[in-house]
């Protein structure tokens, strides 16, 4: 295998995770229309920066008999609120295998094993274009998590912001009202239920028409052609992007490299350690194979 080599973000102002995993207690699990939100009180652990990740796994009925689910799941963080007794942990879950379906079906009072947080946060727009005029969030499916706890940091530096979010259809989509309630958003969706009838990246080629389009920066999470098509859009018209991928992870520390990602200039990236936000330019494709949980 080629070198692990990559250029970093502007910044890498990443907020160091402790050691050790730590038992955190659910205190929330809530409908949001076809997925779920369970939350998590975190008593110790550091408050994440927007695109960082925690490593999950339910303290009961996992890696038990059958053994799966056996390793944690990656999670990206969709909103974290300190509060009384600690940090409020929110993360957006789509039952899809054993181990989303047993994070969907954590219960208030259940035990949740916590790593975290994890990786490379995105970076403020100025940090990549100095002359920046705001921001353009671009979100699919459950990868609109990380972009929750984005706008929200972003919005309380005063950056601009506009925000697409698109969905496959009614069945997999929900997060809107529960994460983005606060603020104006455009919606698509293939089948046509709610907003623009297509993809989301057909509203943000729209939007990089526009005069301003090379002083704004995207960012973006999403599924792998999704990702694609961003990165392809934002390359063609020389816009500044940040992708939040996503690539089977075992560890969340760099150490099993079964998070590789190869980079335009040759050799690879490990997600978990120099991503999970990558700058959309040091990718060879945003095409890599999902996590399938």
């Amino acid at each position: 295998m080629p070198p692990l080599t990559g250029s970093k973000p502007a910044s890498d102002a990443r907020v160091i995770a402790p050691a050790a995993r730590r038992l955190c207690r659910v205190i929330e699990n809530r409908v949001a229309g076809g997925y779920r939100i369970f939350s998590a009180l975190d008593e110790s652990g550091p408050e994440p920066r927007a695109g960082q990740f925690y490593m999950l796994a339910a303290m009961d009925g996992w890696g038990q008999r059958t053994g799966r689910p056996y390793l944690p799941r990656a999670f990206s963080v969709a909103e974290a609120t300190p509060g009384e007794g600690g940090l409020r942990l929110d993360f957006l879950v789509e039952a899809v295998g054993p181990g989303t379906e047993r994070l969907a079906a954590l219960d208030p009072g259940d035990g949740l094993w916590v790593t975290g947080p994890l990786g490379r946060p995105f970076s403020v727009p100025r940090e990549l274009v100095p002359e920046s005029s705001g921001a353009i969030l671009v979100g699919g499916g459950v990868g609109l998590a990380p972009l929750a706890i984005l706008r929200r940091q972003l919005a309380e530096r005063g950056v601009p912001l506009r925000t697409l979010l698109g969905f496959r259809d009614r069945e997999h989509s929900g997060g809107v009202d529960e994460l983005f309630s606060c603020c104006e958003v455009r919606l698509a969706s293939e089948d046509g239920h709610a907003g623009h009838r297509g993809y989301v990246t057909d509203l943000l080629a729209v939007l990089l028409e526009g005069a301003d389009a090379q002083t704004a920066v995207v960012y973006a999470c999403g599924p792998p052609a999704m990702l694609e098509t961003v990165r392809a859009l934002c390359a063609e018209r020389g816009v500044a992007a940040e992708l939040a991928m996503e690539t089977p992870m075992a560890c969340g520390f760099g150490a099993c490299f079964g998070c590789a990602v190869p980079l335009a200039d040759g050799g690879y990236m490990r997600l978990c350690s120099d991503g999970p936000v990558v700058n959309a330019a040091d990718v060879e494709t945003a095409l890599v194979a999902g996590s399938g949980h």
